[in-house]
């Protein structure tokens, strides 16, 4: 992990799918135990959504508050 991968993850918007357009740190931890348990994708997104996964398994979601931008959600 990098340090500016935790900024990604209050910046980055998911791609595609069901969740298109939600903040990579606002997605359900369901969907992202399916990516755990199914497969992340290849490349940075995998990566990304692999660390979110763990964050959020681990409780550390709150973590990330600090590094979010003001009324963004």
């Amino acid at each position: 992990m990098k340090p500016e991968d935790l900024h990604r993850l209050v910046t980055m918007q998911m791609p595609y799918g069901k969740y298109k357009g939600r903040l990579l740190a606002d997605l359900p931890g369901n969907y992202l135990n399916w990516f755990a348990r199914e497969g992340f994708p290849p490349g940075e997104i995998g990566r990304l959504l692999a660390l979110m996964q763990e964050l959020d398994h681990n409780g550390l979601k709150p973590l990330l508050d600090p590094l979010r931008v003001p009324g963004q959600r």
